[in-house]
């Protein structure tokens, strides 16, 4: 059976961490079929029309198949047979990657291009500014990565040869199982900063003044290397200063918060989330003047806390997810970098060094598949974590009315 073989030594279900065993998804249905992202299955007559299903999925909407052959359903990857449709599926999607990459190039490049021509005209000089730092964010996150990634989907399809999809299955099993799981607290958390993102608008909206008057009230403003007031290091990861700044915080929140929640259990999503962002708000109260707002600090300690703890847990997620991490690190760090004027490093790095210590004092190395427990003692500290989140953001929107 597919899953069976999907980690390297271990041949029972026993053995096996939850997204690999045979019943880690729904149950097969009569004849062909598949599921969608979105749970909802679709029948197929023969196995040719399933084939033909993939061909003609424009959306990426196949997950999962089910075959005669199964008990229940697998991914696509996992039946020789389908790679062909896979093969022809996946270039297609990578093209359509690489032709959006190239408009988003077009279009940020040239709102970019348009506000420095601007600024040297009114000024006399090239002079960066926010905004300018803002479109050229856009032009590196939504049209040259979709472009490179794009490419090099399309050179290893082109390449594919019999049994490197097979190669791809465990990544692929592990990233659509944990699409599939409900996270209640990553969602509650999700809720929070989309409350105080609401606040936020509607404070701005009235305000006669340019954008900036809730940081004032709520954000971490700075005096003499410390928060002006402490509680402002509990209120400002619940602020954003831009709808793709609570974007990107909010979709990093989504996954990682799940990955965490899901394998490392709930508890230690809201200590390690509040820890990082409180430490990643001293730092950046130490090493920065300019007042600061946002949840990454929380979220480079969540992507901390996975390196260390799943580094401690080797079984329980594939080689190459746990690699992406860090590539996720590194890519942060590049984006600091080259963004250094509008990006708190010292919080990011704070949060992610927070996130790795916690792991590393909290959880012990372990050989088994089996993802840990939630003792006594984490339910009723995750309690209170959690209780003076809710807490922070009621906070942060009542110093934002105020």
């Amino acid at each position: 059976m597919p899953p069976a073989s999907l980690v390297p030594g271990m041949t029972t279900d026993a053995d096996l961490p939850v997204w690999a065993r045979a019943d880690a998804f729904t149950a097969a249905g009569p004849g062909w079929g598949w599921v969608d992202r979105k749970g909802r299955r679709f029948e197929c007559g023969s196995f040719d029309q399933l084939a033909q299903a993939i061909v003609k999925d424009a959306g990426a909407r196949v997950d999962l198949v089910w075959t005669p052959a199964e008990p229940g359903c697998v991914l696509p990857e996992e039946i020789p047979a389908l790679h062909p449709a896979m093969r022809e599926a996946r270039i297609r999607w990578a093209l359509w990657d690489i032709e959006e990459g190239k408009r988003q190039m077009l279009v940020f490049g040239a709102i970019f291009g348009a506000m420095l021509i601007w600024n040297g005209f009114k000024t006399g000089r090239i002079m960066a500014s926010g905004t300018m730092g803002l479109a050229l964010l856009l032009f590196v996150i939504l049209g040259f990565f979709p472009w490179y990634q794009g490419r090099k989907r399309v050179k290893k399809a082109r390449r594919w040869a019999a049994g490197e999809m097979a190669a791809d299955a465990p990544v692929l099993r592990f990233e659509t199982w944990l699409s599939l799981q409900k996270p209640p607290v990553t969602r509650l958390l999700l809720a929070l900063i989309a409350l105080a993102g609401v606040v936020q608008i509607i404070v701005e909206s009235r305000s006669p003044m340019p954008f900036g008057i809730t940081v004032a009230k709520a954000g971490l403003t700075k005096y003499a290397g410390q928060a002006a007031d402490w509680w402002r290091l509990l209120t400002s990861p619940f602020l954003h200063g831009h709808w793709l700044h609570w974007l990107m915080n909010a979709s990093a929140l989504a996954y990682l918060g799940k990955r965490v929640e899901t394998f490392a259990r709930w508890p230690h999503l809201v200590l390690s989330f509040l820890m990082a962002a409180w430490i990643g708000g001293e730092a950046s109260a130490r090493f920065t003047q300019s007042p600061s707002i946002g949840a990454s600090g929380g979220l480079m300690g969540l992507l901390g806390f996975l390196l260390v703890f799943e580094t401690l847990h080797r079984p329980l997620v594939p080689e190459s997810a746990r690699r992406r991490l860090l590539a996720g690190v590194l890519l942060t760090a590049a984006i600091g970098f080259v963004f250094h004027r509008f990006i708190d490093n010292a919080a990011h790095a704070g949060g992610l060094v927070a996130g790795m210590i916690y792991a590393a004092l909290v959880f012990p190395k372990s050989s088994s598949p089996h993802r840990p427990r939630s003792t006594t003692v984490d339910v009723v500290l995750g309690g209170a974590a959690l209780g003076l989140l809710v807490s922070s953001a009621v906070l942060a929107c009542v110093k934002m009315f105020g």
